[in-house]
């Protein structure tokens, strides 16, 4: 697996890697992580990825995120 790019945006670490033919994208917050893999064939210029944490697509992965840590906190109050 080789690492393309990582670094912190809004304060989820977003690391971007090629692995079999694919990208995968991970964000990452406390405890939590969303992933996604993109067929590198789907993709021109790595460069073209960058839409994945910017606009509509990035809001969306960030509610997902406080979604996630809500959840997770209830169930931990549950404990």
């Amino acid at each position: 697996m080789r690492v393309v790019k990582e670094f912190i945006q809004e304060d989820i670490r977003i690391s971007m890697f090629s692995w079999n033919n694919k990208y995968i994208l991970k964000y990452e917050l406390g405890p939590m992580e969303q992933t996604f893999k993109i067929p590198e064939t789907d993709v021109l210029a790595e460069e073209d990825l960058e839409i994945f944490w910017t606009g509509d697509f990035f809001e969306k992965v960030k509610a997902r995120f406080k979604e996630m840590g809500q959840s997770f906190r209830a169930e931990v109050e549950n404990l």
